[in-house]
């Protein structure tokens, strides 16, 4: 549907008004034109459609030795007065078990390809200091190394993601890495990571055969990657007790190329391809916080070009894999803002505002709708990095906007996606133009509905009627996340400012569900009844 534009009123009365008074009567008269003006959405729900599961991996976490993740961010040491178990802060753990973590993905990330994992391994005060030289030229002590982020997996009820160095690495140092952490009988590297503690092996399925090796990992040709990763990847075995998943590095954002070569050249080695695609900031200011409207838009329609990049590099996959054996790993995406001012640029610290909270829901409706080949993502980073769930600074700690989305969308990990028509008004904005609202459903295992939305728009409410063929309801209820202003975001001395509260609103009208979205705001709606026949 077209861009239904407000118009300017002017407010009736005399010149003579006062300032106050006469702004005060302009912005009534303009939110109401706006009311007037706001055309309703039609969303139809085909519950009698049900598609795949929504893969509880899409709502994985990425986590590098980058700036303040890792250290001040995870871990702070046994022997800091921050409460720790074994060194791991407690907090940051008990707010990320609240998104039910499905899978953390570790150490980089162009760190990957630098680090040498047996380095990490042993007595800490015997561990080898390492030069982060692709963030900040810190020494790092290496005291979190794979025991510590196994423990960290294992507090946070996550499944470990290890993605090895190919870059400056040896298949041999790969090689040993898959023994010394799944293999359970004695060999060198299983004797010795007894010697270091672990006694029974863990299970590792998933790993990565290198990062961004078209960059910061080997500025490598997809011929000579593609070749390169035939082999590594013939010595990351299943050990007993273990089945390994291995995921090739995938493209970067538009490389459409880098797709084709690696899936015609080594795609019958693969269980599953990466792609990275970050949607940058705004266009005028890269300020994460300090923006205008054009730069929200700039913002929200990158994020939505997620859409267009799954489905021509899914065109290429189903070409060589048309049983959608090999799975689309998206293990980087989100926001990339300036970082905050005062702080080291090698660490990219930034905040994070309602605008990051709508690229995430946005971004987590466009992997449900690819839910078949779509089949693990990973938000970067988790803590203090870019696109984070949590900042924290010494002691104190905050959740962000994003991590309430999050939160609320942990409804759809493992439900049967629900394929959703949307007929909206756009969005429009310097002579472009978005849908103006986002929607995906899925069904839970007790047979509730529940449906994610979206209104971008920052002015316009989006009065909603959602239809769902096959299923009526009979309750409804729901949570909202939004704001009053598109810059919010939460801080350590407001750092609840942005956060969900109960939305009662929507209601059940001849057995659709009809709500009235806020501008600029996240509906999660939760939706019993009984299937019909």
């Amino acid at each position: 549907m077209k861009s239904i534009a407000s118009k300017e009123d002017r407010p009736p009365g005399r010149s003579a008004r006062s300032g106050k008074a006469a702004a005060a009567i302009a912005a009534a008269a303009l939110a109401f034109a706006g009311e007037l003006q706001a055309a309703e959405t039609a969303v139809t729900i085909r519950a009698d459609q049900p598609g795949p599961t929504i893969n509880r991996n899409i709502y994985g976490h990425f986590s590098e030795h980058l700036g303040r993740c890792i250290y001040g961010g995870y871990w702070v040491g046994e022997d800091s007065p921050i409460p720790n178990v074994r060194g791991i802060r407690v907090d940051v753990v008990q707010a990320l078990r609240k998104l039910h973590p499905p899978v953390l993905r570790w150490p980089g990330g162009c760190f990957a390809d630098t680090y040498h994992w047996k380095d990490a391994v042993g007595p800490r005060d015997r561990r080898k200091p390492i030069l982060n030289v692709h963030w900040g030229n810190v020494l790092e002590n290496n005291h979190f190394g794979t025991h510590e982020f196994m423990d960290l997996c294992e507090q946070l009820g996550a499944e470990p993601y290890f993605c090895a160095n190919v870059g400056s690495g040896t298949v041999q140092e790969l090689a040993d890495w898959v023994e010394y952490t799944t293999y359970g009988g004695r060999s060198p590297m299983a004797d010795w990571r007894r010697a270091n503690g672990r006694e029974e092996p863990w299970k590792i399925r998933y790993w990565g055969i290198g990062n961004e090796n078209w960059g910061c990992g080997g500025n490598m040709t997809p011929e000579y990657y593609a070749r390169l990763f035939r082999r590594y990847a013939t010595y990351v075995r299943s050990y007993p007790g273990n089945r390994v998943f291995k995921i090739a590095c995938g493209a970067n954002s538009f490389d459409y190329r880098w797709t084709e070569v690696l899936m015609r050249d080594a795609g019958r080695y693969m269980n599953g391809l990466s792609l990275h695609y970050y949607c940058g900031s705004g266009k005028k200011s890269r300020s994460a916080t300090r923006f205008d409207e054009g730069d929200w838009f700039f913002q929200l329609r990158n994020a939505l070009r997620m859409e267009e990049l799954l489905r021509r590099h899914i065109a290429i996959m189903d070409r060589y894999d048309p049983r959608k054996r090999v799975a689309l790993i998206v293990d980087e995406w989100g926001a990339w803002h300036a970082v905050e001012p005062g702080t080291n640029p090698g660490f990219l610290y930034q905040q994070n505002s309602l605008r990051d909270a709508m690229v995430a829901a946005l971004t987590l409706n466009i992997f449900h709708r690819h839910a078949d080949r779509v089949r693990m993502a990973n938000i970067a980073q988790t803590v203090n990095v870019l696109q984070a769930m949590i900042l924290t600074d010494g002691p104190r700690m905050l959740t962000t906007p994003t991590y309430h989305v999050f939160e609320m969308y942990k409804v759809h990990q493992g439900a049967t996606y629900l394929p959703a028509a949307v007929e909206c008004p756009d969005y429009a904005f310097g002579g472009e133009k978005i849908p103006q609202v986002s929607v995906s459903a899925s069904e839970d295992k007790q047979g509730r509905v529940h449906i994610s939305l979206v209104n971008v728009d920052p002015n316009r409410p989006a009065p909603t009627r959602c239809r769902l063929e096959g299923f009526r309801p009979g309750r409804v209820s729901g949570r909202i996340l939004t704001a009053p202003e598109m810059q919010a975001h939460n801080t350590f001395d407001r750092p609840d400012y942005v956060k969900p509260a109960p939305f009662g609103e929507a209601r059940i009208d001849g057995g659709a569900i009809v709500l009235r979205m806020p501008p600029k705001s996240i509906i999660v709606l939760e939706a019993s009844g009984a299937a019909e026949k």
